[in-house]
């Protein structure tokens, strides 16, 4: 009981200062909690259409350039992003790198890519990226959480408040990416 009381401390505590003691937090992303029930969504918006930012979601080669923790791919399947596809990276930093894979389980072309990643030893996790067109810039939502393996096994919470920055700069390549014209 005393550990989850401090647990929902340290979240309370690292949510109210994350908006200002980290340089990621003065990018334009935006946090929105959900604790202790869900999890946190990050959003972004790019100054690019959503054509653009699908662009660059659609080349699975691009991958490492914007996922925190992948570091090379070693094949993409023809399908991708097509629901079952797969993506065969590796993750870590050489030369300690584990081979992995991340497959598509929804895949809506502009609109929506929901993907099951694998990290093991640290388990598997669902990663939900959702493009909403506003004028000609696109705001992207990414939403993460662990679902089997290790990982699951840490509190809700805490998971969280360790997604939350990586995402954040997760989205912050994707968006250089996309208004940069990357394809």
């Amino acid at each position: 009981m005393r550990a989850s009381r401090w647990i929902r401390a340290l979240v309370s505590r690292l949510s109210r200062y994350s908006r200002g003691w980290l340089p990621w937090s003065r990018a334009a992303a935006r946090f929105v909690p959900t604790y202790p029930s869900g999890v946190v969504t990050v959003r972004r918006d790019v100054n690019a259409p959503t054509s653009a930012v699908w662009a660059v979601l659609a080349d699975g080669w691009l991958y490492p350039t914007w996922v925190v923790g992948a570091s090379r791919m070693r094949a993409v399947d023809a399908t991708w992003p097509g629901v079952g596809a797969q993506l065969h990276h590796s993750v870590g930093v050489w030369p300690v790198l584990i081979n992995d894979t991340t497959t598509v389980v929804a895949s809506v072309p502009t609109r929506e890519l929901v993907l099951r990643v694998r990290g093991w030893p640290l388990g598997e996790g669902d990663v939900r990226l959702t493009l909403t067109e506003h004028g000609g810039s696109c705001q992207v939502e990414m939403a993460e959480d662990a679902v089997s393996g290790p990982g699951k096994v840490v509190p809700g919470p805490a998971r969280q408040v360790a997604i939350a920055p990586r995402n954040t700069e997760c989205l912050l390549r994707l968006a250089y990416l996309a208004e940069g014209g990357a394809r």
